[in-house]
C-alpha cells in the first residue's frame, strides 16, 4: 500500500509538472502568434501604401541622416507619411533576416495623424523611432523575454513614450530582448535568438540587442535602449553604431510592468547604488545629440519633477576648444582583443594630432570593482530574487550557467569557498566566478548601507584621480568585436569595460572608428590574455571570424556632462571618418 502510494505520488508530480510546461508552452505559442499576425498585418499595411504611392524613393530616403531627415520633414519635401512607410518597410526586411523585432505597434498610425493636428513640430517631428521591449507603450506587454509577463498590456504611455510624441516622434516597433535582461547576447525562449545584421554568425550585443540589429541593418533611424552593465554601448559595438548611456537620472526611468515583475528582485531594486540607464542608439553622434535635445525639455520636467531640469547645452557640444583628454587601453581585468586596444591607440594619435592634450589613466582597483561592488549589488541577496523571475519559465540556454551558479545550495556555496581560498593566483575571471558561485551577500541592512557606502568611496577615490591630472575626458576601450551568438553567456566577466561606468554612474558612449583587419585576425591567434587560461581561449573563440566588422571606442565624461560627453564622441568620430 506504502508503494502504490508512493507511486501515485510520484505519478501526480510527473502529471502536474508536465501540464504546468505545456501551459508554459501553451503561452509561448500564443505570443508567438500574437507577433506573427502583427507582422502580416503591418506588411499588409506596407503593401497597400505601395499601391497607393508607388514612385517613393526607398534608398534615397533610408540613406538620409537624421539630421538631414528632420529638416526635409519640417520644410515639408519629406511627408511623415512616406517616411513612415519607408521604416516599416525596411524594419520587416531586416526582421526577416536577424529576427530584432518584438512587436510592430499599430498605434504608429494613429501617431501619425495625431502629430499633424499639433500647432507647432517638434524636434522629431516626423521621425519613426523603435523602442527596446520593456520600454512601456499603452497597448503593449513589457515582456523582459519572460513567461510570466505576458499577461496584462502596460496601461498608459512610459515617461519618455510620452515625450517623443510630444516632439513629433513615431513610435514604430518595439525590439527583442535577452530573457530577464541579464545577459549581453540577445535571445529569449519566447521570440527566439537575435542575429547580427552584418554577420548572421554574430550576436548583436544586448541586453539592448534588438535595437541594434534593426537600425544596423537599416530598419530604424533612431531607437532607445537602457543600459545597467553595457546594454547601450555593447550593441553599439557589436553593430557599429553609435550609443549613449547618460547618468542614470538625466533621463526618466522607465517602470510600468516591468517593475512590478522585476524590480522586485534585489537587482533592480531600490535603493541601488548602480542604476540602470535610458539612452539613444543611432549611426551618428549628432543623431543622439538631437534625440538628448528632444527629450531633455519641458514637458520631460513637468511629467517627472524628479528628473533634473537641465536641458540640453548646445554651446558645450558645438564647443571646438581644445580637450585634456586621459586614456587607457586595457583595465588590467580583462585584456580585450588586440583590434579594441588597436582602435583606443589609432584615436589616441589621431586626437593628439588635431590639437588635443592625450594623458595616461589608469582606473584604480577594477578587480575590486568587479568582483566585490558590481556583483556583491546584483547578488545581494545570493541571485534568490533574480531566480524567482524565472518562476514557471523556461531558462534560456544562454543564461543557464549563471542561473545553476545561483542555484547552489549554501553548504555548496562554502565548500567551494573553501576550494578556492587557497588559491592565491586565481586568474580574475577565476574570481568573479568564486564570487558568483559563493554568491558575496549582504547579510543584513548594516551590510547592505556599508556595501553603499563602498560604491561611494569608490565614486569619489576615482573623480579624484580625475580631477588630480585635470581631465575633461577619458578616452577607453569597449568589448568587442561581435561575439558569436551563444558566447557572451560565457563570459559576464568580460563586461569590465562597460560595467566600470555603471558602477560610477559617469555618462559613456561608443563610436565605430574602424573594422577587424586581417591583421587584428592573425594577432588574435597570438592572444592569451590574462593568462592564457580558459576563460582567455574562450574570448578567442568567441571574437574569431570577424574580418569587416565594426571596432569601436568608448567615450567617458563626468557625471551630468552628457554634451561634453557627446562632444568628445563627435570629435572621434568624424576624425576615424577622415582617416
Amino acid at each position: 500500500a506504502a508503494l502504490a502510494l508512493l507511486c501515485g505520488s510520484a505519478a501526480a508530480v510527473g502529471v502536474w509538472k508536465w501540464l504546468g510546461k505545456r501551459q508554459i508552452q501553451k503561452k509561448m505559442e500564443e505570443a508567438q502568434r500574437t507577433r506573427d499576425e502583427g507582422v502580416k498585418k503591418m506588411a499588409k499595411a506596407v503593401q497597400q501604401f505601395r499601391e497607393q504611392v508607388p514612385h517613393v524613393q526607398t534608398d534615397a530616403i533610408l540613406s538620409l541622416p537624421l539630421l538631414e531627415l528632420t529638416g526635409r520633414l519640417q520644410e515639408g519635401s519629406l511627408s511623415p507619411k512616406t517616411v513612415l512607410y519607408t521604416y516599416l518597410e525596411k524594419a520587416l526586411e531586416v526582421t526577416q533576416q536577424t529576427n530584432c523585432l518584438r512587436h510592430f505597434i499599430p498605434e504608429c498610425e494613429e501617431q501619425l495623424q495625431e502629430i499633424q493636428q499639433q500647432r507647432e513640430k517638434g524636434l522629431l517631428y516626423g521621425i519613426p523611432v523603435s523602442i527596446k521591449d520593456h520600454i512601456g507603450h499603452k497597448g503593449h506587454l513589457v515582456t523582459c523575454g519572460l513567461v510570466q509577463c505576458l499577461g496584462t498590456p502596460v496601461q498608459e504611455d512610459s515617461v519618455l513614450v510620452k515625450v517623443l510624441k510630444k516632439q513629433g516622434a513615431i513610435p514604430f516597433a518595439m525590439t527583442n530582448v535577452p530573457q530577464s535582461l541579464f545577459n549581453y547576447d540577445c535571445s529569449n525562449p519566447i521570440f527566439g535568438q537575435t542575429l547580427n545584421p552584418l554577420n548572421h554568425q554574430k550576436s548583436p550585443g544586448g541586453s539592448s540587442g534588438g535595437e541594434g540589429a534593426l537600425i544596423a541593418g537599416g530598419g530604424s533611424i533612431l531607437g532607445i535602449g537602457s543600459d545597467i552593465g553595457g546594454s547601450i554601448r555593447l550593441p553599439s559595438s557589436f553593430c557599429g553604431l553609435c550609443g549613449l548611456k547618460p547618468t542614470a537620472e538625466r533621463l526618466r526611468w522607465v517602470l510600468g510592468v516591468w517593475r512590478t515583475h522585476l524590480l522586485n528582485a534585489d537587482i533592480f531594486s531600490c535603493p541601488n547604488p548602480v542604476l540602470c540607464a535610458l539612452g539613444p542608439m543611432a549611426r551618428d553622434v549628432d543623431s543622439l545629440a538631437l534625440c538628448m535635445k528632444a527629450l531633455l525639455c519641458q514637458e520631460m520636467f513637468w511629467l517627472d519633477p524628479t528628473v533634473p531640469p537641465i536641458p540640453f547645452n548646445e554651446e558645450v557640444y558645438s564647443s571646438s576648444a581644445p580637450l585634456r583628454v586621459g586614456y587607457y587601453d586595457t583595465d588590467s581585468y580583462f585584456p580585450l582583443p588586440p583590434c579594441m586596444r588597436r582602435a583606443v591607440q589609432e584615436t589616441r594619435g589621431a586626437l593628439q594630432a588635431a590639437g588635443h592634450q592625450l594623458v595616461p589613466f589608469s582606473p584604480p582597483r577594477i578587480h575590486y570593482v568587479m568582483n566585490e561592488l558590481f556583483l556583491k549589488t546584483f547578488f545581494a541577496d545570493g541571485g534568490r530574487a533574480w531566480l524567482d523571475v524565472f518562476t514557471g519559465d523556461i531558462v534560456d540556454p544562454n543564461l543557464k550557467s549563471q542561473v545553476n551558479c545561483c542555484k547552489i545550495p549554501k553548504l555548496g556555496k562554502k565548500l567551494l569557498a573553501l576550494i578556492l581560498k587557497p588559491l592565491v593566483t586565481i586568474p580574475p575571471p577565476l574570481k568573479s566566478l568564486k564570487n558568483i558561485a559563493t554568491i558575496s551577500t549582504c547579510r543584513s541592512v548594516k551590510e547592505m548601507w556599508n556595501h553603499h557606502h563602498h560604491i561611494e568611496a569608490y565614486r569619489t577615490e576615482f573623480i579624484a584621480r580625475w580631477r588630480e591630472l585635470r581631465l575633461d575626458v577619458v578616452l577607453c576601450p569597449v568589448l568587442g568585436p561581435a561575439f558569436t551568438t551563444g558566447y557572451p553567456g560565457k563570459l559576464l566577466t568580460a563586461i569590465s569595460s562597460t560595467m566600470l561606468y555603471n558602477v560610477l554612474n559617469f555618462p559613456a558612449g561608443v563610436v565605430p572608428v574602424s573594422t577587424v583587419t586581417e591583421a587584428d585576425e592573425e594577432e588574435l591567434k597570438l592572444y592569451q590574455g590574462c593568462c592564457d587560461d580558459p576563460w582567455d581561449r574562450t574570448l578567442k573563440q568567441a571574437v574569431a571570424g570577424a574580418v569587416g566588422l565594426p571596432v569601436a571606442v568608448q567615450c567617458v565624461a563626468l557625471p551630468w556632462q552628457e554634451e561634453l560627453c557627446l562632444r568628445f564622441m563627435k570629435e572621434v568620430e568624424t576624425l576615424s571618418r577622415e582617416k
